[in-house]
């Protein structure tokens, strides 16, 4: 894989910390949120974890909902009058704005925007396409209040990285203003599952028996599993909006970043891939307490910036 990567890591530092943190992470994580625990139960475990998440002072945090869906809008001090639509992750299975508080309210505060945490539809109630329409219905709702496409970015982690994605080309199928920026934390961007990558240190976050769990759940049993609306990293890339990915190298998702970066650079868009190395997925929910966090989170802001948001 030959993504050129636009990167300068800070130097491997809170070690200590990091190691604390992997050793949770594989046992609250990882030990439970895989079969054989209920899908209900996954999703109260995600819920405990992230119940005491640390948010910034300053942000305001209101409830709303969006083209007829549950949604969270947190609201820097002084706002751009921008908007980040943002897409938790979950394997599509679980999550919600509630547990990604902390990384939605980070965003707000470091970029100066507004985000708004859409509460989508989750499988196994409700597979593909369910959640992918659910983001180009709020999407529309959000140009239908006033905003404008160049004023409205996309973004999420892992599953919301996917369907910032999917997301993103179905909008533009439709002939629909593109949004300014998309932004991608670790996305999931091919359900064939053919190119894993297996991180010598290992996973502490992801358990392979998890990812097969959340494509038999999300994907439609008709529906090949390499289809561009499920897989982005088999679509037409070359109207893809500039792209911020960052991914983490010891995760077992690192292909689906760096395949989907080559791709959709080969194809012509702007893609800036960003490599963090010793570092899990979506290691970005530990903004506030790990500085490599702070680091990504402050690059994000930048990138937005950069596109007038």
């Amino acid at each position: 894989m030959t993504a050129s990567a636009d990167f300068t890591a800070p130097a491997a530092e809170q070690m200590l910390l990091r190691g604390v943190l992997r050793g949770a992470l594989r046992l609250l994580f990882r030990g439970l949120v895989r079969p054989p625990m209920p899908i209900a139960g996954q999703r109260l475990v995600l819920r405990l974890l992230t119940a005491s998440t640390l948010t910034p002072r300053g942000v305001t945090r209101s409830a709303a909902a969006l083209a007829g869906r549950p949604c969270e809008w947190h609201r820097p001090p002084a706002g751009s009058g921008n908007v980040l639509l943002y897409l938790h992750g979950g394997a599509f299975m679980i999550g919600g704005p509630e547990t990604h508080r902390g990384i939605c309210a980070s965003l707000a505060k470091r970029a100066g925007i507004d985000v708004c945490a859409l509460d989508y539809r989750l499988a196994p109630e409700h597979p593909y396409p369910a959640a992918r329409d659910d983001v180009v219905a709020a999407y529309r709702a959000l140009l239908d209040a006033g905003y404008r496409a160049e004023q409205i970015a996309i973004g999420g982690d892992s599953a919301g990285g996917n369907l910032s994605l999917v997301g993103s080309l179905r909008i533009r199928e439709l002939g629909l203003p593109t949004p300014a920026a998309l932004v991608c934390f670790s996305p999931a961007t091919d359900f064939t599952g053919e190119q894993m990558h297996q991180p010598p240190a290992g996973d502490p976050l992801i358990h392979p028996c998890w990812i097969e769990q959340a494509a038999e759940l999300y994907c439609p049993a008709d529906l090949p599993r390499d289809d561009p609306g499920l897989s982005p990293v088999f679509a037409d890339l070359s109207q893809l909006p500039p792209t911020l990915i960052q991914v983490g190298e010891d995760e077992l998702l690192l292909n689906d970043s760096l395949r989907l970066a080559e791709r959709a650079q080969a194809a012509g868009a702007s893609v800036r891939l960003e490599r963090y190395p010793g570092l899990w997925h979506v290691f970005q929910a530990h903004v506030g307490m790990l500085r490599a966090a702070d680091y990504a989170i402050a690059r994000v802001a930048a990138f937005l910036r950069e596109r007038g948001l």
